[in-house]
């Protein structure tokens, strides 16, 4: 089973990275982007085969290592 989980941060929280990009953006000539928020995708193989038991154990894999539930949300897609 294959399975996506997008991290962004959440809706307040400074994003330099973004800011970095959206004034890249602008400097190579793309004046009508006014903002960019920067995320990361994690794509995953997983040998379960229960789409219930595998978004648990995604679930268990971000609060506990891919994601800083703090200042990050994610997002679960099973493929």
């Amino acid at each position: 089973m294959r399975a996506r989980v997008t991290v962004t941060l959440k809706a307040g929280v400074l994003d330099p990275q973004g800011q970095a990009i959206t004034g890249s953006l602008k400097s190579l000539g793309f004046a009508g982007v006014s903002g960019v928020r920067q995320g990361k995708i994690f794509d995953l193989d997983l040998g379960e085969t229960d789409p219930a038991a595998a978004r648990l154990n995604l679930a268990a894999m971000c609060e506990k290592l891919l994601a800083n539930t703090v200042i990050e949300n994610y997002a679960i897609e099973i493929l």
